[in-house]
């Protein structure tokens, strides 16, 4: 991983760093556990409970590491001084002026991006469009299918951040 800033909702870093947490605490002992119990079946040759759980330890570091970066190289954005222009942590309503489907995104940083939860990342295409924007303003996003064009309809500011 390159060391870069990522930026971060501090809502979003209090869930990495409870993640984090649990990992360390909880998970690394578990699968010590697993590798304990699997070598107990025998060589770990050829053992599939060994494997098995040796790939698990493996993912459990890797995002003990990832979470370690994020944290460390992690800016928490500061609450924005005009409540009602889009930031980091802002609920934005939009409107699909061609469809008039309407959209409620969080705009949050990359590592806390959740698409199924309508969390986007600041880097997201929708987002790059709106940050810095007002309710009424319309903004064209370009999307694979082509243009899309939307209107900002409410923002709910960002909660309980700071910097």
């Amino acid at each position: 991983m390159a060391e870069s800033e990522v930026i971060l909702t501090e809502d979003g870093r209090k869930k990495l760093e409870a993640e984090l947490e649990e990992l360390r605490q909880v998970r690394r002992k578990e699968v010590a556990d697993k590798i304990r119990e699997a070598l107990s079946f025998g060589d770990a040759w050829e053992n599939p409970e060994y494997e098995t759980a040796k790939r698990e330890q493996a993912f459990v570091e890797g995002r003990i590491r990832t979470l370690e970066f994020l944290l460390r190289n992690g800016r928490v954005v500061a609450k924005g001084t005009a409540p009602d222009i889009i930031t980091v942590g802002s609920r934005v309503h939009l409107r699909d002026v061609e469809t008039g489907e309407i959209l409620e995104y969080t705009i949050v940083g990359a590592g806390e991006a959740d698409p199924l939860a309508n969390r986007i990342s600041c880097h997201a295409p929708v987002a790059k469009a709106i940050l810095g924007k007002k309710p009424g303003e319309r903004v064209s996003v370009r999307a694979p299918a082509g243009a899309i064009l939307y209107e900002i309809l409410a923002i709910n500011p960002p909660e309980a951040q700071v910097s």
